[in-house]
């Protein structure tokens, strides 16, 4: 943690730094492909995946889905995967390749090269949050590589900044687009940062005065948050859901 917080510094960085878990030198694919801008890797219809692309706009996309009972029980579920058209069936097989199958890679000496008895990695993220060993919500989004950062901003508002679940889902979300796509053709853009307009002109040249390559993806682009929980003291159930795109819910009965 000490060293990889040692890399932080005043302005952005565009290199690819993995860091070295239990001394071994680690080893980056040669297929991650640079892009100019951000705009060119939303076009995520090169491979058929129909999600949120990296400025906000949804085709289609993985859904989410939390739930809290009375009693406090807790479920995160991120069903995803099954596309046909990102799914082509495999020549003289007669199946499918599955979805989650697209996030190997064919280059040997990964961690996640395509070999038996491996798992490929995912960007599913269903999350649940809890506090003195009791679970107090449940929480998590669609979106691809974006899913754990827009979840870091609600854990960050709502943990250290106090925010209101529904507020902390609202206030202006950004996210980088510096690493490796999960996707087909792995793209990125180093020191990308896709931002939402409202976060503020000031912030926005602050950025750019960093280094960083900000895209403006509109004033309600980013995010597919919803959460639901339970304060166990009380016993009071709650949920908030995501405005963006006009497809998110919280209901309670």
């Amino acid at each position: 943690m000490a060293q990889r917080r040692a890399l932080i510094g005043q302005t952005a960085s565009g290199e690819l730094r993995p860091g070295r878990l239990a001394g071994r030198e680690p080893r980056l694919p040669s297929l991650a492909e640079e892009v100019a801008d951000a705009p060119t890797l939303a076009g995520l219809g090169s491979i058929g995946e129909p999600t949120v692309t990296v400025t906000g706009e949804t085709r289609g996309d993985t859904c989410h889905l939390d739930v809290v009972d009375r009693w406090g029980n807790l479920v995160s579920a991120t069903p995803s995967g099954g596309w046909l058209q990102s799914s082509p069936v495999v020549p003289a097989l007669g199946f499918a390749l599955g979805t989650r199958l697209q996030m190997t890679w064919l280059e040997e000496g990964l961690p996640s090269t395509l070999i038996p008895g491996c798992r490929p990695r995912t960007t599913l993220t269903p999350t649940l949050v809890l506090r003195d060993d009791q679970p107090v919500a449940a929480m998590g989004s669609p979106g691809g590589d974006q899913q754990d950062q827009w979840q870091l901003l609600y854990l960050l508002r709502t943990i250290v900044g106090g925010y209101h679940p529904q507020e902390a889902i609202d206030a202006p979300a950004l996210h980088t687009t510096s690493a490796p796509s999960s996707f087909w053709p792995r793209q990125r853009t180093p020191n990308g940062a896709v931002v939402e307009d409202r976060i503020g002109t000031t912030v926005v040249e602050e950025l750019r005065r960093r280094g960083h390559e900000v895209t403006l993806a509109g004033d309600w682009a980013l995010g597919r948050l919803s959460a639901a929980g339970r304060d166990p003291a009380r016993g009071v159930v709650w949920a908030a859901a995501n405005p963006r795109g006009m497809q998110g819910y919280a209901v309670g009965r």
